[in-house]
């Protein structure tokens, strides 16, 4: 393996994480160590395994989306570099390149930290990266710009023990204002701003606070736990929410740990008190965001109608050119709150362009935007700040690179997952459908680019990257099976997204199609809605007057098997015959010592404990303390072959298998390892708690190697654990 080379601009901290990741690359290769403890480690540094075997998905973490030119430019360089020169836009504003070998993605990661940015937590059981809506700062409905917000959260948690190894991934976004366009509806954390009433009846800043909600197999609407909270709550009651998910969420069934089971098991209420439960511990018992560094003060600009815009293009487009422009500047261009400036968005096929795309959208950048672009939540991107009279340049430039096709997050903008081209888990091919319901809507429904009300989007499978449960029509990728043979097919999914007040729904799943009739119920449902809507009426508000068996029977004839073709037995894109084929898993059944392993992650706990400790960063080297004493205990479980759920049943079953061997009445912890483990809610985060509680986990940790040497010496040999295939460890 290569040595690995850093600029000066990449800190000890990053150096340190891609350092590591190339010694675990390096022992994984030799043989050593076991996939599932790889994996774990590679997903929260942004590599994912793809369906193809040997080749990764590198997951690029761009907070709330935004990105400058430079920072594209590198991207570009990196994809045409180690990748295929593809950049992909995803649902959740990161940027994601495929076909990486692994051994290029140290090298790959440092050359992105060099540009400040990261894959840290990108991935894996972790905080993902932090939303929100892509016009925050220049969105004329916001109350206050949220941006400061989003990215002190980033900040916070980055790195932060408390969510290193959750049972699940947890998500948070945080909305521009009241019209939830970051979608914090269906987010374990969704942050909506408002201006509120603090204790002395001083107008402040605050949000509304939802969680809870999630999509996958089984979506679930967030829970509003404050209508609102000051800004300086925010950030502790994430974080105290978070310990709470670590300690008592699922670990082992997968299907089932995620918050909003949680949520759904404790209920609101009882959720909260636990909440409660964990501010005395918090590293921050207030957190104020300073906002200043995200001031953008600009001149004020004359602010034109779109009719004078246009007026004012005549003079340099063509007569042939200006009805185009004029749909372009109809649908993609909004006046920002900043008046007579402008925010351009792009419509992006399948998020994806070149790098030489990307490239020369980096020079458009610096000629006529401020150098602060945005991924949008529909795998486009927003150039912000640009003048009136550089528009109609500014279009003309596009068109040549093909990113100026109106309909900019309207019905004819389709938002997908890349389906099976890439991930390990798509059932069919999602690209494939997109890019012909996109085609037939330009041909049949042209007029869809101005409709804003109606979204489509489609995800290879139930999971939901493609976000199709919260889409007025969404797809999911399944499959029909007729006799002996199976074709490939797609869940129809109506009525999710926002109602006409504005409220977030999951859609609900009305029938199964076969693939190939993807297009034919989009006509269907199209042109029922023009036949048969009031006027102005939106299309959730109808489909909830029609109910779900209206349109069950509209498209029942579409899921007739009695009249196939041949052609429907191969999916979009595909000449060869379908079959359910999931790509290579990311674990595989392997025979390991698992109580070894485990008390290697424990020793590596203490070690940044104490690392901690010595920083003078009391909070967080309890907190891997605490890791120390789950871990350890989990250890010698395990190696009594007892499930171990969550981490608040670990401390319940080693004080009932083990405790009296450890604890004994009469000793200074007679309360048993429970009391022992969880005053860590019970104290504040001081220097002198922190030096007891990690010697107690010192401590322990011994006790379990030397309980363990007893245990190997009396067998004669380790104990072998199985791995199962798709178990959490």
């Amino acid at each position: 393996m290569s040595n690995l080379t850093f600029s000066e601009n990449v800190s000890q901290v990053a150096q340190r994480d891609i350092l590591e990741l190339q010694a675990k690359i390096g022992v994984f290769s030799a043989g050593e160590g076991t996939e599932e403890a790889f994996r774990k480690y590679r997903l929260a540094r942004g590599v994912y395994g793809q369906r193809q075997p040997g080749v990764q998905m590198i997951r690029i973490k761009l907070p709330y989306g935004r990105i400058t030119a430079d920072q594209l430019v590198r991207i570009a360089d990196c994809s045409d570099k180690y990748a295929t020169g593809n950049l992909h836009a995803t649902t959740r504003q990161d940027i994601q390149l495929h076909f990486v070998k692994l051994a290029d993605s140290p090298q790959l990661w440092a050359e992105l930290e060099d540009a400040g940015i990261t894959l840290r937590e990108a991935c894996g059981n972790t905080v993902r990266n932090v939303t929100a809506s892509f016009r925050a700062g220049v969105d004329p409905d916001e109350p206050f710009d949220v941006t400061p917000y989003a990215h002190s959260i980033f900040e916070y948690f980055l790195r932060n023990p408390i969510c290193q190894e959750m049972g699940r991934k947890f998500k948070i976004a945080v909305s521009s204002s009241e019209k939830d366009t970051a979608f914090g509806f269906m987010h374990d954390v969704g942050l909506i701003p408002k201006w509120g009433q603090n204790a002395s009846g001083e107008t402040v800043r605050g949000f509304k606070v939802l969680i809870g909600g999630g999509l996958g197999a089984q979506p679930f609407l967030a829970q509003t736990a404050h209508e609102f909270l000051e800004q300086q709550q925010v950030i502790p009651f994430i974080e105290a929410l978070i310990r709470v998910f670590d300690r008592y969420g699922e670990r082992t069934r997968r299907h089932k740990a995620r918050m909003k089971f949680l949520l759904n098991d404790l209920g609101l209420e009882g959720l909260l008190e636990k909440v409660e439960e964990e501010r005395l511990a918090l590293k921050n018992k207030e957190f104020n965001v300073e906002t200043t560094a995200f001031d953008v003060e600009v001149p004020a600009r004359e602010s034109l109608s779109t009719e004078a815009i246009v007026a004012l293009a005549q003079s340099t487009l063509s007569e042939a050119e200006v009805p185009a422009f004029t749909q372009w500047l109809t649908t993609n261009v909004f006046e920002q709150k900043q008046k007579g400036w402008y925010g351009v968005q792009l419509r992006v096929l399948l998020g994806d362009f070149h790098s030489s795309v990307a490239r020369q959208l980096a020079d458009l950048v610096r000629q006529y935007a401020a150098d602060d672009l945005r991924v949008t939540v529909n795998q486009g991107y927003l150039l912000r700040f640009v003048k009136t009279e550089d528009l109609p340049a500014l279009y003309l430039k596009l068109k040549e690179l093909g990113l100026a096709d109106p309909g900019f997050d309207s019905t004819a903008d389709i938002t997908t997952c890349p389906g099976t081209d890439t991930c390990n888990l798509a059932i069919t091919s999602s690209y494939g459908i997109t890019r012909v319901l996109e085609k037939m809507m330009q041909e049949e429904f042209p007029d869809t680019i101005y409709n804003n009300d109606i979204k489509i989007k489609i995800s290879g499978c139930m999971n939901g990257c493609g976000q199709h449960s919260a889409s007025n029509i969404g797809f999911h990728g399944s499959s029909i099976k007729n006799g002996k043979l199976v074709l490939p097919a797609l869940q129809v999914l109506l009525g999710g997204g926002f109602t006409g007040d504005g409220a977030g729904q999951i859609g609900d799943k009305v029938i199964k199609i076969p693939a190939k009739r993807g297009p034919e119920s989009i006509r269907l449902l199209l042109r029922d809605y023009e036949a048969n809507a009031y006027e102005g009426e939106y299309f959730n508000q109808y489909y909830a007057r029609q109910t779900k068996n209206y349109f069950y029977q509209l498209l029942k004839p579409l899921a007739d098997l009695s009249a196939l073709t041949d052609d429907d037995y191969r999916d979009w894109d595909h000449d060869e015959l379908y079959k359910t084929e999931i790509g290579v898993g990311e674990c595989a059944g392997v025979l390991i010592d698992l109580v070894g392993t485990t008390l290697i992650e424990a020793e590596e706990k203490l070690l940044l404990a104490t690392e901690n400790f010595q920083s003078g960063v009391w909070a967080d080297a309890i907190y891997h303390a605490y890791n120390v004493f789950i871990t350890s205990a989990k250890a010698l479980l395990i190696g009594e072959s007892i499930n171990t759920n969550t981490q608040h049943g670990i401390v319940k079953d080693f004080d009932e298998h083990f405790g009296a061997s450890f604890y004994p009445t009469g000793t200074e912890e007679q309360n048993g390892f429970r009391t022992l483990v969880f005053s860590i809610n019970k104290n504040e985060p001081t220097e002198a708690f922190a030096s007891q509680f990690i010697a107690s986990a010192q401590d322990f940790l011994a006790r379990v190697k030397t309980f363990r040497e007893t245990q190997l010496a009396d067998s004669g040999a380790p104990q072998l654990q199985e791995l199962v295939h798709g178990q959490d460890s």
